[in-house]
């Protein structure tokens, strides 16, 4: 079978929204948590700043090597990166010696190693520009692998 190339536009939009937003919501989630624990994180701004830059690259870097893998051969999500993201923040707090917290017990169960409840459970919490893209990718995704396993029969 020929596999299907993924188009540009679905992906592509993703990535361009998610390099705009990401340091913004790495640095929003960071001081947040900081600010809500009686922290000032933004006296130790080069220190944030450099965990924040760190960071992006890296989820950046990751989200684009996720988006040009063949959708058949993807093991995780867009999302799931974003929320593993918040280990930078999280290991940043805990050496700033910011205490941790818990947004709620669901949140501890699922996400053990999020002391501070940052990670995202939908598109608009990182960013309210990232919902529609993140839908868009969602759909594409679902509809190349159903037509794909209906061209092979299967569906």
């Amino acid at each position: 079978m020929d596999r299907d190339v993924q188009p540009p536009e679905p992906a592509q939009q993703l990535l361009e929204v998610a390099t705009e937003v990401v340091p913004d919501w790495l640095r929003r989630i960071t001081v947040g948590a900081a600010a809500a624990a009686g922290f000032d994180a933004e006296s130790v701004s080069p220190a944030l700043e450099s965990m924040v830059e760190l960071e992006s690259e890296r989820l950046l870097g990751a989200l684009s090597q996720l988006l040009a893998t063949d959708v058949d051969d993807q093991r995780t999500n867009p999302l799931s990166l974003f929320r593993a993201a918040v280990a930078a923040p999280t290991a940043w707090l805990s050496a700033a010696g910011v205490p941790a917290t818990r947004a709620d017990r669901f949140t501890g169960d699922l996400f053990p190693d999020d002391t501070y409840g940052l990670g995202p459970a939908t598109w608009s919490d990182i960013d309210p520009r990232l919902h529609e893209p993140g839908l868009i990718w969602g759909a594409w995704k679902a509809m190349t692998i159903l037509r794909r396993r209906s061209d092979e029969g299967l569906r």
